[in-house]
């Protein structure tokens, strides 16, 4: 069962010993970031430094001439990932004889949001996301697309996994984060997920609705939230009884196929610049109206538009399932577990887990992630990829 860890490139570049002591973990392959939100990470081994603040959303090698007078474009990375840092840590962890594949983030870029406001999801409150790029205004869609095939087909890569390449909402972590006071539950995590900017509206009315009438619909939905009723765990009937059935589907519609045009374009623009045998996977929730890094898709379309898909399984292995029974010969379904254990991860069950995947169709495994796993972490790890 092949196995992939993400790792940064600056867990890489500065450190000799990291490429040896990442293909000892018994990983065929790593996902490399070559385009990233901004973060603050831990390098527990690095010779150099433990701590790497990534300030803002950035590619991680240098962008090429297409961008040139346009806007939205790439940030470049300051100095937690100069020049061709990707580069760099690819041809590093080659060396040691791993695969390499681009880890691409696409729709979630706080610094954008900051300097083009209008580019992000707004709230029927009014509200603007920062973090959220709407997928439906037609800039930011030639933005993502372009970003998707220039950062995935880096020089060396054999592959890419395109994450938030579909809607992202209210759950993002934000620095000092206040926003769990109130239960949202999936209902109000849908309603405030959904956008009321300029192209949403008009998308809206095309599908026969009025962005007004619904955004009114929407804040009397969410009042009871407010005053601390008891949040819907109901999935899509919850979502059905707080806004009606009517709206509710509506709305699910036009967020299903802004999201899939989203997804073939990306992924077609992403073959056409890639060589013969690139592979393209996506980070996906089998749930078409989730939202976040791993967005929500239909299992049997987006199968048949990329080569597979990355499925998170902290929560459970029943998230492989609608995936697997598609029955597309040749896809990738890839299992994800966190094994930092300080982040959550259960490296301790890996083996088990691994399992459990297989049983449900799982084809692959996605580790998260080797650069700021502890040593013990890692010995875990070793050992349960070892067993498989």
């Amino acid at each position: 069962m092949k196995a992939s860890t993400f790792v940064y490139p600056w867990d890489v570049n500065g450190d000799p010993e990291a490429p040896a002591r990442i293909a000892a973990l018994g990983v065929a392959q790593v996902t490399l970031a070559a385009a990233y939100h901004s973060t603050r990470a831990l390098t527990p081994r690095h010779p150099r430094h433990r701590i790497v603040t990534a300030e803002h959303a950035a590619v991680l090698y240098p962008a090429g001439d297409r961008w040139e007078g346009r806007e939205p474009r790439p940030y470049p990375a300051g100095d937690w990932a100069p020049g061709d840092a990707f580069g760099e840590a690819a041809a590093a962890l080659a060396g040691a004889g791993l695969e390499v594949h681009t880890w691409v983030v696409l729709a979630h870029n706080s610094r954008l949001g900051a300097e083009h406001p209008g580019t992000s999801v707004v709230n029927a409150y009014g509200d603007r996301y920062p973090w959220a790029p709407c997928i439906a205004q037609p800039a930011t869609r030639a933005y993502l697309t372009d970003l998707a095939a220039e950062a995935a087909v880096r020089p060396g890569a054999r592959g890419t996994e395109l994450e938030s390449l579909g809607w992202y909402g209210l759950q993002h972590l934000h620095a000092h984060d206040k926003t769990g006071g109130v239960g949202l539950g999936e209902a109000g995590q849908y309603l405030m997920a959904l956008c009321f900017c300029p192209s949403c509206r008009e998308g809206y009315g095309r599908h026969g609705l009025d962005p007004d009438e619904l955004a009114t619909a929407v804040r009397a939905a969410l009042e009871p939230v407010w005053q601390g009723a008891a949040p819907s765990d109901g999935g899509w009937p919850g979502i059905e009884k707080l806004l009606g059935e009517s709206l509710a589907h509506t709305t699910r519609a036009y967020r299903d196929d802004t999201a899939r045009t989203l997804q073939e374009q990306a992924v077609a623009a992403v073959r056409d610049a890639a060589p013969d045998g690139f592979q393209v996977l996506l980070h996906a929730d089998p749930v078409s109206y989730h939202v976040g890094a791993n967005p929500g898709v239909d299992p049997a379309h987006i199968l048949s538009v990329a080569d597979g898909v990355v499925v998170p399984c902290a929560g459970g292995t029943g998230t492989l399932t609608p995936f697997a029974r598609q029955d597309r010969a040749g896809a990738v379904i890839a299992a994800h577990f966190p094994v930092v254990a300080g982040m959550g991860g259960s490296p301790g069950t890996l083996a088990a887990d691994a399992a459990e995947a297989r049983r449900q169709g799982a084809t692959e495994l996605r580790l998260y992630h080797a650069g700021l796993a502890s040593d013990g972490d890692l010995g875990a790890v070793r050992s349960a990829l070892a067993g498989l």
